[in-house]
């Protein structure tokens, strides 16, 4: 018994020492770098700014469909910098680049390199013949190469590992597709190159000389011998960005402040820390020893996620800190269901013991299938989002992995070893009390009758916005495009005071609160973001800048130019596909899972109400529709499938138990499993609200404008996984059979 004792004392204190020690990496560092500390993590333009590069299009005789081919190859290339770069037009002839997280823009400029051209080429100095030879040529550095393909006849180049079958050592190849035409001219280079190499031209420099091995007829290829992993995705990187449609001057760069001010991440940070503070007092007050353990598992939670972020060099924006705080709730809400079921245990008259192992066992599935369902979103998310979608997927799968690890590893390590010190009394873990089913499914059509009340208002909001020509929707400078002003004041303005004192001016003389103001470091100038202007508007911001807050009156000051959209067409379109992909895999998860379309239709028919809620929201209360809106839905559809699959289990599990019961029907079954589960609804919503709550009451104001649709997500998502999944289970299940319909064995639901 003793040495029992002693090694659960040492595997909690290893535990607790582990935890405490990421906690100070995470916090301070080691090293003079202070290497792992929060500080190192990269931000995104959000909240720390970074290099602004200014092109111009040399050739003026250009299409709009050539400059948007550049701007989207334009932004292929600098996601290797980010996901959250941004790329747009400004003006008629100019693009933007934006890169977040740097303060060198030289060294971007070296890294991102000259906007040329890329192909495949033969050097053909010595025998080439202007006067016989036909083909297409480039001439760089006295040398003249013979083109056989451009960047835009390769389809895609994917950097990979592979393994040599013979000595079994790892290899790193690019693996190269081209296009149906591209197949056909690499068809015809590897026959003339047979035995000979193919250079690689990019920006006039030769960045790779394969060697040609066979005639490659299907358009397939490998390029072999890269160093490392990273050369090799590097090199896909530079080939799948192709050729430039213009060609493209650097006219300016410079570096710019944070969007919304370092202020606005130090109040999110804090808030974020006091609402994980609550989280784990009330975790402690209402779970008692079980508490103890939800504190460490979600401190170890917030420990690790730092310590990732930083190691994979993952950049953070608001909607990164949107997926963070989706996965804080998951991490909680597996808590609250492992916990709940101990508790249960302990009511129906078992050991302690006993009731911790068969809490955590009958909890795992549930677990696991809300987070499955969620994660699979997330994947799809990376796989076909852009931009800021991808930020949010990978910080959102991230979390859910960390959530998981640490609910049921760590909090079962805390659980297990304080039960094995001697902390037996079942008064530590407290006894689930048994309630009367709540006839929730009786009320079907009341709740049903609310939801449709509440998106018919959205629908006669859009209309009636859209009737009165201000749009369906208050679209953002992100979505919509707008005008840039670069103003240089004759006092330096901090940006704290910028987003405080000068955006508040400036909103109520252009009526509207959509403008983004960044600095530009080094200098008294700020450039400032606005929705397109009328001369009228324009000139009554130009009065406020200079009158009240000392902007340089001169012609030369207030130079503006129009902005086109950092949220184009495709971005709207990959995160449309992503978000129907994700639902349509999720339905199949759960189809498969539960062995019932019903309980996936179900769970997607709440999902898309949900949705629809949160948008009716944005168009009555004209909160703006900026690049956090489409993180803001992502989210709440992660926390909708998450809460619905919670009960959808209970229902599975309640099935099975009741198969026998002649008597029991399904609208019982119902009522019993929402009933069951309705302490962990109440507690995981009320914990990821009070997270959000913070954020808003102590955010600046465009932080505000991201949280209260979250907490507007958290309610719906609450109430329709509470009201209304249930209830359309069961009349999808029982159609005319009604409160008849009787629990049959061989109806029953297998787990």
């Amino acid at each position: 018994m003793k040495n029992k004792k002693l090694k659960s004392f040492l595997a909690l204190l290893l535990t607790l020492c582990f935890i405490a020690g990421c906690c100070v990496v995470a916090g301070i560092g080691f090293g003079d770098r202070h290497s792992g500390s929060a500080k190192n993590i990269t931000l995104g333009l959000d909240l720390k700014g970074g290099v602004s590069i200014t092109y111009e299009v040399k050739d003026k005789d250009f299409t709009k469909a050539e400059l948007n081919d550049t701007i989207k190859k334009l932004q292929l290339r600098v996601d290797n910098f980010s996901t959250e770069a941004e790329v747009y037009q400004e003006g008629d002839d100019r693009i933007c680049v934006d890169v977040p997280g740097q303060t060198d823009a030289n060294t971007v400029l070296e890294d991102l390199g000259t906007p040329g051209s890329l192909c495949f080429v033969t050097d053909v100095t010595d025998t080439y013949n202007k006067d016989t030879d036909t083909y297409e040529t480039y001439e760089v550095n006295d040398k003249i190469y013979r083109v056989w393909l451009t960047g835009n006849d390769v389809a895609d180049a994917k950097g990979t590992t592979t393994q040599d079958e013979t000595t079994g050592v790892n290899e790193y190849i690019v693996s190269l597709e081209m296009t149906t035409d591209g197949a056909q001219k690499f068809k015809e280079a590897t026959t003339e190159n047979l035995g000979k190499t193919i250079s690689i031209l990019y920006d006039d420099e030769i960045v790779s000389s394969p060697h040609v091995k066979n005639i490659i007829s299907n358009g397939s290829a490998q390029i072999d011998g890269q160093e490392s992993l990273e050369a090799a995705e590097n090199m896909a990187a530079i080939i799948r960005i192709g050729s430039l449609s213009l060609e493209l001057n650097e006219i300016s760069h410079r570096v710019i402040s944070a969007k919304l001010g370092g202020e606005a991440l130090t109040k999110s940070l804090k808030a974020g820390l006091i609402g994980i503070l609550i989280v784990i007092l009330f975790m402690l007050l209402v779970y008692r020893l079980p508490g103890f353990a939800a504190g460490v598992s979600l401190t170890a939670y917030t420990a690790f996620m730092l310590l990732i972020l930083n190691a994979y060099n993952m950049t953070l924006s608001l909607s990164g800190i949107a997926g963070i705080i989706l996965s804080i709730g998951m991490a909680v809400d597996a808590n609250v269901i492992i916990y709940a079921r101990i508790r249960e245990e302990i009511a129906q008259g078992r050991d302690v013991g006993s009731s911790i192992d068969l809490g955590f066992k009958k909890a795992t599935s549930a677990i696991l299938d809300g987070n499955i369902t969620t994660l699979i979103a997330a994947f799809v998310l990376m796989w076909k989002g852009s931009g800021t979608i991808q930020g949010f997927a990978q910080t959102l799968a991230v979390g859910i992995l960390l959530s998981m690890f640490t609910a049921l590893v760590v909090s079962r390590i805390v659980v297990k070893t304080l039960y094995n010190l001697g902390c037996k009394s079942p008064f530590l873990y407290g006894k689930e009390k048994a309630r009367k089913a709540f006839d929730f499914v009786g009320k079907r059509y009341i709740f049903i009758a609310l939801s449709c009340i509440l998106i018919l208002t959205g629908v006669g909001a859009m209309v009636y916005n859209q009737q009165k020509g201000e749009g369906i929707f208050y679209f953002s400078i992100e979505f919509q495009g707008g005008q840039s002003t670069t103003v240089e004041f004759e006092k330096e303005i901090e940006v704290a005071d910028f987003n405080e004192k000068v955006k508040p001016a400036i909103a109520k003389v252009i009526d509207s609160n959509d403008i983004q103001g960044q600095k530009e470091v080094g200098s008294n100038a700020y450039v400032i973001k606005t929705a397109a202007l009328s001369d009228e508007k324009f000139d009554a911001m130009k009065d406020v800048l200079v009158k009240d807050f000392g902007a340089v009156d001169s012609d030369d000051n207030f130079d503006d130019t129009f902005i086109s959209a950092t949220v184009g067409e495709e971005m709207r379109r990959d995160a449309v596909i992503a978000t129907i992909l994700a639902t349509i895999y999720m339905l199949i998860y759960i189809w498969f899972r539960f062995k019932d379309l019903k309980f996936a239709l179900a769970a997607v028919t709440a999902l898309l109400h949900d949705v629809l809620i949160v948008i009716a929201f944005y168009a009555v209360s004209r909160t703006i529709v900026g690049t956090t809106f489409i993180a803001c839905m992502l989210t709440i559809v992660g926390y909708s499938i998450n809460a619905t699959i919670v009960i959808f289990d209970r229902i599975r599990e309640n099935l099975a138990l009741n198969s026998n019961n002649r008597k029991l029907n399904y609208k019982d079954i119902v009522n019993k499993s929402i009933t069951q589960t309705l302490t962990r609804s109440i507690y995981t919503s009320f914990t990821t609200f009070v997270t959000i709550a913070m954020i808003y009451v102590m955010g600046v104001t465009s932080i505000r404008e991201f949280a209260l649709p979250m907490m507007v997500g958290i309610v719906v998502g609450a109430y329709s996984s509470v009201c209304l999944t249930g209830s359309l289970w069961y009349i999808m299940k029982t159609g005319s059979k009604g409160k008849d319909a009787k629990v049959t064995k061989t109806e029953t639901v297998e787990e």
